[in-house]
């Protein structure tokens, strides 16, 4: 199991809908899924801007991480979250 970490800014709620609506499925065809999503922050050490969304996505390895980022057929999703707004995506490990 391999973890991504992903900061959302949201500046279209609209565009944000649409991509909540495909974002699972497109996660699920690569085995990921979404552990936690939360708006709400609590800093623990410095002094980071929160965004407005942040999330914890888990896939088998990282190979499916890396077929979910780069897989040509998720391309119009992947458009829709940065329609959306600002959005930063790392891989943990």
């Amino acid at each position: 199991m391999i973890y991504a970490i992903a900061h959302l800014t949201v500046t279209d709620p609209d565009l944000m809908a649409q991509y909540r609506e495909v974002a699972g499925a497109a996660l699920a065809k690569h085995g990921g899924k979404v552990e936690t999503a939360t708006g709400e922050f609590t800093t623990l050490d410095g002094n980071p801007t929160p965004p407005n969304v942040a999330a914890l996505l888990s896939f088998p390895d990282k190979e499916s991480a890396l077929g979910w980022a780069n897989d040509p057929e998720l391309a119009d999703v992947h458009a829709l979250r940065r329609g959306a707004g600002s959005s930063d995506i790392m891989l943990l490990g």
